[in-house]
């Protein structure tokens, strides 16, 4: 039976939306800026259609189509995201393998400010569904593949719901729901798994890492960084496997960062980041990298530096220099 009409929704109720739909939106389109202009474009669009709202109780749903749509309109238009390690084989680490790539489109990190809510249980959830190679292995899926795999393994919604949203039956979200998750199982990935929250060893692990890579210090270092660790830098192509190339490139090519100052800043995709600043020969230290950094087993098990330090400094908070 339809629910009665009621009256339409206030754009404040809207706003209560933005933080989910940003998370939906980001795990669409891979960039928080993006995400950002389709949230604003759908709380438009909503608040535009609101006098044809047919019920508070389907509120929720009803942003979420909208949002949905938005996002298929947004990657009709675009070529996917990505990150290196999807684009080639890691590279020697060599000064001439530095290639910045006309046609990549990167990963962005997003902040876990961007998509934190008041419920802790969600908030471990949203954290783990954004980790950059499950983003990245979205950018795989077909659009609609993409959005059925959200709303049912992330977000839980029955498939009855789906099914409504998108504007199809039971069988065809089901139908491409065991699509998606064969094409995420085959890059040994996951929707639903649980969020594993840092321990107290994890934090005192990330301090040594601070004061080791301040310190230039590569005894500390390798106790700390995975032997089998990779590292990635966008937007250059480069990507590097294994712990004793990460170091053939700090040391070598990479050089200037050593003596850089590192900033710890709110989590990038439910992962320890920090900004790094390299010394400037003006004085003080300039803007670098965001560091993102993925622990496994008690060390650090892979570090994406993002280098497009203008957008994305001001994003997490971060000062745009440093003081000698």
């Amino acid at each position: 039976m339809r629910e009665s009409t009621v009256a339409a929704p206030e754009f404040g109720e809207l706003e209560r939306y933005r933080g989910q739909l940003t998370a939906y939106c980001y795990r669409m389109l891979g960039s928080p800026f993006d995400a950002e202009d389709a949230v604003q474009e759908t709380l438009v669009r909503a608040w535009r259609a609101a006098e044809r709202f047919e019920g508070r109780a389907a509120l929720r749903s009803w942003l979420y189509r909208i949002a949905s749509n938005v996002c298929f309109d947004m990657l009709r238009s675009t070529q996917r995201r990505a990150r290196p390690m999807d684009l080639g084989p890691a590279l020697e680490p060599i000064e001439s393998n530095l290639r910045i790539p006309a046609e990549a489109r990167w990963i962005e990190p997003i902040p876990d400010t961007m998509i934190a809510g008041d419920d802790p249980a969600e908030v471990a959830m949203e954290r783990e569904s954004v980790r950059l190679a499950l983003v990245a292995a979205l950018q795989h899926l077909p659009a609609r593949q993409r959005a059925t795999l959200i709303l049912r393994d992330v977000l839980r919604w029955e498939a009855t719901e789906v099914a409504e949203l998108l504007e199809t039956t039971v069988a065809s979200v089901n139908s491409a729901l065991q699509r998606a998750r064969a094409t995420l199982a085959q890059r040994k990935l996951s929707a639903s798994e649980g969020h594993q929250p840092l321990t107290d060893a994890d934090r005192r692990l990330l301090d040594r890492y601070v004061t080791a890579f301040q310190r230039y210090d590569l005894s500390g270092l390798t106790s700390l960084i995975r032997e089998d660790a990779t590292q990635s830098m966008p937007p250059y192509d480069m990507w590097l496997r294994g712990r004793d190339d990460i170091f053939a490139w700090w040391f070598g090519p990479g050089i200037g960062c050593r003596g850089s100052r590192v900033l710890e800043t709110v989590g990038a995709n439910g992962r320890p980041a920090f900004g790094q600043y390299k010394p400037s020969p003006n004085g003080g230290y300039e803007p670098w990298a965001l560091q993102v950094l993925e622990l496994s087993g008690g060390r650090i098990a892979e570090l994406t530096f993002f280098l497009d330090t203008a957008r994305l400094f001001p994003l997490f908070g971060l000062p745009d220099r440093l003081d000698a």
